[in-house]
């Protein structure tokens, strides 16, 4: 940040030449996420109340940030086609709640799983027709907080589940796992709505246990010429 700001008064002819200028930051440390196995996300969301358990699916099955599902309306949902329009996210700033475009700015339609289609169609039964109607409030009808909706509703579900330190970002990146694993990079930075597929595999896509393992075995294969795969 300071960079910038130095480079932005070199810019408007306040100085000079910046004094950030060959100045090699250190490598911060960055944590691992949590990748969870399908089966452990589902317990999850078995485990909350709901709408909730809504919620969390939609954040493990199709790998919305938490401000991009507390965003959703009523009209972002497509029962019939079994599609989701992630066009908003929710942030908040200062104590203040703000509705803004996604963080890449960047408009993604994502398929719904048909269960939960179907149970997102039954839960939109009992919400007003109008289309702006956000999906997911508090019991005031106001929209969710994260903090405060991940100590009522998230955490329990994660301890109800038999989990623990679990956090909503560790669901994202755990879809951005599997899909990476079984369908490719490019398929899961469309999903998560990256613009950069290196974003995808640098912050989310991890690999998968055990794949190691059968790599090997198929270079076995590979190499006596008894590649089950090809038929040879």
């Amino acid at each position: 940040m300071l960079s910038q700001i130095m480079e932005s008064a070199v810019d408007n002819g306040l100085i000079v030449t910046t004094p950030c200028r060959g100045v090699r930051l250190p490598r911060m440390p960055q944590s691992e996420p949590h990748i969870l196995t399908p089966e452990e996300a589902a317990r999850i969301v078995e485990s909350a109340p709901a709408p909730h358990d809504l919620l969390i699916a939609l954040l493990a099955f199709n790998g919305l940030r938490i401000g991009e599902a507390f965003a959703l309306r009523r009209g972002d949902i497509d029962v019939s086609r079994r599609l989701l329009v992630v066009d908003e996210n929710l942030a908040e700033a200062n104590g203040a709640l703000v509705f803004d475009t996604p963080k890449s700015h960047q408009k993604r339609t994502l398929a719904l799983a048909a269960s939960l289609a179907e149970r997102l169609g039954t839960y939109l039964t009992g919400l007003p027709e109008d289309s702006e109607e956000l999906l997911f409030t508090n019991r005031d009808g106001n929209p969710l907080r994260y903090n405060q909706w991940r100590k009522a509703h998230f955490n329990p579900a994660v301890s109800a589940a038999g989990l623990g330190d679990i956090t909503p970002h560790d669901l994202r990146a755990s879809h951005g796992t599997w899909v990476a694993d079984r369908y490719g990079v490019m398929t899961a930075a469309h999903r998560l709505g990256h613009s950069n597929a290196s974003v995808t595999t640098r912050h989310y896509a991890r690999p998968v246990a055990g794949r190691d393992s059968e790599v090997a075995e198929a270079a076995d294969a590979w190499m006596t010429g008894k590649d089950g795969a090809s038929g040879t």
